[in-house]
């Protein structure tokens, strides 16, 4: 069984941060999305990854190298613009051969692995696609599934309008080979992609057997900053505390907290869970929970909880931040007349200058 996992895409709804950076690199708890779903697949006993890369190939491959840290062989393969889900199966087509695989979606985050999913996919009756589901508030934002009164996939619709169920599709499938022929009948949606959803639906139509899965554990995409910040702050909660730098004896660090090796900690107080990245300069601030701090940032006379930072970047004599994702090599500084809490979504190289 091999793996295809998809790279690439605009991330426009993480803007201005993806104006420079892939999404599926963003860190949550210090390590890019992409990490994890990597991980899992690897944990799940699959080697072989074909990885979809767009206009951040360049950054992903930097990231992800031959796959060899994660016990895996990765095999890139460029789409030269993100034309849909169903489009990445059919330039995989050659990779992939005649072998079943699970497509994972590369900006997904699920707790607990996929080893589940794939025993179950393997050792049962291997139906030709086995999706996963999940129960959301707001399922016109993702492709929806219609079951019937025995619970087997009957319909499937794409960010619907007027959604049949509110059961969602999570950025896993499983799929035998029975797919490749599906991308190929297909013609582009509305959106001018090949939608995965307009495939399987076809395989319904013909008779092949679509089995589904409601997943009751905890999954996000992290396409936007809400969602982003929630991930962390649930990879957080499972935090093993760890001092590897230097926290000077007028810090107070209480709960789990990690302070990466280089970084230095005077005068401040760490609530956890945070983790504090290498090299990372604390002094006279406040570091609240949920909060991750990337490698080599700065933080003096500033409160922050709740937020992501990414790596490279200042803040300095900020009274309050919270509930923000800061970009790579950001400035933040103070200026007069601040609230007494700040948002930000800050793009990479950013320097802004506020009242405090």
């Amino acid at each position: 069984m091999k793996a295809l996992v998809l790279a690439g895409g605009s991330g426009t709804r993480l803007r201005p941060i993806t104006h420079t950076s892939a999404k599926q690199l963003i860190a949550v708890a210090n390590k890019p999305v992409l990490f994890y779903g990597l991980e899992a697949i690897a944990a799940a006993g699959i080697t072989d990854v074909g990885l979809i890369v767009g206009d951040t190939a360049g950054e992903v491959r930097a990231a992800v190298g031959d796959g060899a840290k994660f016990g895996l062989d990765v095999t890139y393969i460029e789409q030269s613009r993100p034309l849909g889900l169903a489009h990445a199966v059919l330039i995989a087509h050659t990779y992939l051969g005649d072998d079943d695989f699970v497509m994972y979606l590369g900006d997904n985050f699920i707790v607990g692995g996929i080893d589940d999913l794939v025993r179950t996919f393997r050792s049962g009756r291997r139906p030709a696609a086995q999706i996963l589901l999940t129960h959301v508030s707001d399922p016109s934002a993702f492709g929806v599934a219609e079951l019937d009164d025995d619970g087997r996939v009957v319909g499937l619709e794409e960010k619907p309008r007027h959604p049949k169920s509110d059961l969602a599709l999570v950025g896993v499938y499983f799929f035998t080979p029975a797919i490749h022929a599906a991308v190929r009948a297909i013609e582009p949606s509305w959106r001018g992609e090949l939608e995965i959803t307009h495939a399987i639906q076809h395989l319904i139509d013909n008779g092949a057997d679509i089995q589904s899965m409601v997943i009751e554990g905890y999954w996000k995409d992290t396409g936007n900053v809400a969602d982003m910040l929630e991930v962390n702050r649930t990879v957080l909660e499972d935090l093993e505390p760890r001092i590897e730098g230097t926290v000077d004896e007028d810090t107070v660090v209480i709960g789990r907290v990690v302070v990466g090796e280089g970084a230095r900690v005077t005068n401040s107080r760490i609530m956890g869970p945070a983790i504090i990245g290498a090299g990372v300069e604390i002094s006279d601030s406040y570091i609240g929970p949920f909060t991750s701090v990337g490698d080599n940032c700065r933080i003096t006379g500033s409160e922050m909880e709740f937020s992501i930072m990414l790596a490279g970047s200042a803040i300095i004599g900020v009274r309050r931040i919270e509930g923000s994702l800061i970009g790579r090599n950001v400035q933040v500084t103070h200026s007069l007349h601040a609230p007494n809490a700040h948002r930000f979504v800050l793009g990479d190289h950013s320097k802004v200058e506020i009242q405090s």
